[in-house]
């Protein structure tokens, strides 16, 4: 099991002026722009989330004082990885969980209270929607991602 970290996810209330910020003032450059989802070179995301995702409504009941940030990271396994969390009797935020984009994810929380997410590489979960049967069309629709790279992966 390959557990690597990849970014930290930075949440907004507005991602327009958040990428101005991040771009304009400092000067970052967008790897990815998902729309409500922007990766930027160098390792840092920045997420507006909606009201009614999981992550929203988990961390406002939980009145958890670190619910700015998320620290993540990506596995080629995310059951391998669920269980090693699981058995180690981690508190979870939500144990494995689809998001509306395909990707499956857990979060759960380091001994200080900052919430880490695992999910599925890019990927890994284009290619298991492909072999589930989805064409490269819809999985474009679903995720966002172009097709020139959904063909790359796979391959």
């Amino acid at each position: 099991m390959d557990i690597r970290f990849h970014s930290s996810v930075i949440f907004v209330k507005d991602i327009s002026i958040s990428k101005s910020f991040y771009c304009d003032i400092l000067k970052q450059e967008i790897l990815y722009d998902f729309g409500n989802n922007v990766s930027l070179k160098g390792g840092l995301s920045l997420w507006q989330i909606q009201n009614n995702h999981i992550i929203s409504k988990k961390l406002e009941d939980a009145g958890n004082p670190n619910k700015s940030l998320e620290i993540y990271f990506e596995t080629d396994n995310i059951f391998e990885t669920a269980s090693l969390i699981n058995d180690n009797k981690i508190k979870l935020f939500h144990n494995i969980h689809e998001e509306t984009w395909g990707q499956k994810t857990i979060r759960f929380f380091d001994p200080d209270y900052n919430l880490i997410e695992i999910g599925e590489k890019l990927e890994i979960f284009i290619q298991r929607m492909y072999k589930e049967g989805l064409p490269i069309s819809e999985i474009n629709k679903k995720t966002g991602v172009p097709e020139n790279l959904i063909n790359e992966y796979i391959k």
